[in-house]
């Protein structure tokens, strides 16, 4: 026994060489193991590590998934969730806790792809993707339409056959991206972007033929959903056949069923519309006919107006009443000047009473004097030497005043 109670022949351990010891031990004994909990205390700092821990009803575990794992988790890991994972054992020493590397994770109870798309539709959904106000309509008549799908598929010539057929006059762009596979999404996505960067492309299919759900994973990619959901070209999305839905259907302006459907839904039916434009075209000409017939009634009814039958009738009328204006108008001017003439003459008689004329008719004259022919009435009026001009009957004399004197008028008797 030394001084400190320890046996001489213990080996004295600090604790990092203890925590060394238990750590190759757990890390040995559990290089694999599989287990399965309920995903708490999650943690995902901008290394890119994921920290979390793994509990049941009787324990729990802490566990870790460093970047190169979680970059690989196709499903969004979220607490409460309850997972299988494969992993192994170590000891973080300067803790001296013991936790779980994880290698591989997945959901219990469900596929880790049926999840992943089961968390992105929720996502999209609250995002509006799906949302059917903001889906565009298909163009009446395109001029020009894009594919985006494999060019070897069956998909592609069946899209073709069909739009030669029902709409000759459309220009057909193909944009040849795998539909499958590492890449396949991207490709797709980027497809549809470089669409909308050129002019008159009116709508545009994005689809390939049928498939399993691994060959259809392309059309479920977040960035394939997020062009369509950003394309200002109405997209069409045929994926498939008719059981199957994917993300591209949902986000898409229009789902078809089939490429095959796709190509019909898009165009119309050159045959179909010629059709109609026939049927338009007989129901026109009848409609024009009616109106021409009820036209020509009319015309015939009013064409046995008495206004038409006899259109200078009113004419007359005018004319009758003029002429009738025009006589009284001659009657009453007749009249007027009858009286003018008789008022005039009676004035004439009363002047010609009243003329100086008539009294010079009976002997008498009227004298003035020349130089300003005022009348003479007194013979104050004249001097001798004025000179005299008496008017008379049938003319008038010169005289000279030699002298005047002037008389006593006689009493009235």
């Amino acid at each position: 026994m030394n001084p400190t109670g320890v046996p001489q022949d213990v080996k004295v351990l600090s604790i990092g060489e203890l925590t060394r010891a238990i750590k190759g031990l757990i890390e040995e004994g559990f290089a694999s193991v599989w287990a399965t909990g309920e995903v708490g205390n999650l943690a995902r700092p901008s290394s890119g590590h994921i920290y979390l821990t793994l509990k049941d009803s009787e324990a729990q575990l802490r566990a870790v998934l460093w970047r190169n794992v979680a970059m690989r988790l196709r499903f969004e890991l979220r607490e409460g969730l309850e997972v299988i994972v494969r992993g192994r054992m170590s000891v973080y020493a300067p803790r001296g806790e013991y936790q779980l590397v994880v290698e591989e994770l997945q959901p219990k109870g469900v596929g880790a792809q049926e999840l992943a798309l089961r968390q992105l539709k929720e996502k999209l959904f609250r995002l509006g993707y799906f949302a059917p106000e903001r889906k565009k309509p298909l163009p009446r008549f395109p001029r020009r339409i894009a594919l985006v799908t494999s060019p070897s598929g069956a998909a592609v010539r069946d899209i073709l056959e069909i739009l030669a057929r029902r709409w000759p006059a459309v220009e057909i762009l193909i944009c040849p991206v795998r539909v499958q596979g590492d890449g396949a999404a991207e490709e797709i996505a980027a497809a549809i972007s470089l669409l909308n960067r050129l002019d008159g492309v009116d709508a545009m299919i994005v689809g390939r033929g049928g498939g399993s759900t691994e060959d259809l994973w392309a059309f479920n990619a977040e960035c394939v959903a997020q062009e369509i959901f950003a394309s200002r070209v109405p997209v069409i999305s045929a994926v498939g056949h008719e059981i199957d839905l994917t993300i591209a259907d949902l986000v898409a302006d229009c789902r078809a069923l089939t490429p095959s459907e796709a190509a019909e839904r898009i165009v119309p039916h050159r045959e179909e519309l010629l059709e109609g434009l026939r049927g338009l075209e007989g129901q026109l000409r009848m409609l024009l006919q009616k109106q021409l017939q009820l036209a020509s009634r009319r015309l015939e009814d009013l064409g046995q107006r008495r206004c038409f039958r006899m259109p200078l009738e009113p004419i007359r009328d005018l004319e009758r009443r003029l002429d009738d204006c025009a006589e009284r108008l001659q009657r009453i001017s007749r009249q007027r000047l009858l009286q003018i003439r008789d008022r005039l003459q009676a004035q004439a008689a009363r002047l010609e009473t009243l003329s100086p004329l008539n009294v010079l008719a009976r002997g008498y004259s009227l004298t003035r004097r020349e130089a300003d022919e005022t009348v003479v009435r007194s013979p104050e009026q004249v001097r001798p030497g004025d000179l005299l001009l008496t008017r008379l009957q049938h003319g008038q004399i010169r005289s000279r005043v030699e002298g005047s004197e002037r008389t006593f008028d006689l009493p009235a008797s």
